[in-house]
């Protein structure tokens, strides 16, 4: 890895959806673009943007089952990354408050792409404090 692909790398670590998009893969495996959809209650064509460029950057790989796309954090072997980063990062998820309420999230919809949880019954669960 030569400085270029290093800084690539960071660039691609830069922006907060794409890090809580990392950290749902990181923490459940392969997941459903609908299934990060409900978990970060953004639009589809955002998180769609963001993974595209996880791919671009080899950080995520996806694959097609039908009508949907799965993806799956792919970090260690696709960028040589070092280790301490990808350690550093689980730490750093594990003391985000963003990310905890972002697996909260996405452990209340159990299936989504056939079960949506709608953002409104998330919203009414998130001010009963619940997350």
């Amino acid at each position: 890895m030569d400085t270029d692909q290093l800084a690539s790398y960071f660039k691609a670590l830069s922006e907060p959806v794409r890090l809580r998009i990392l950290n749902l893969l990181m923490q459940k495996g392969e997941l459903c673009v609908c299934d990060i959809v409900e978990a970060l209650m953004l639009p589809q064509s955002l998180i769609s943007r963001h993974l595209a460029y996880l791919k671009k950057h080899r950080l995520v790989t996806s694959r097609r089952q039908g009508n949907w796309q799965y993806y799956e954090f792919s970090l260690l072997e696709s960028t040589r990354a070092p280790q301490f980063s990808v350690e550093s990062l689980k730490q750093a998820f594990e003391q985000c408050s963003d990310c905890e309420v972002d697996l909260k999230r996405l452990n209340l919809s159990t299936d989504g792409c056939s079960t949506n949880l709608t953002s409104t019954s998330t919203s009414s669960i998130l001010s009963q404090g619940d997350l």
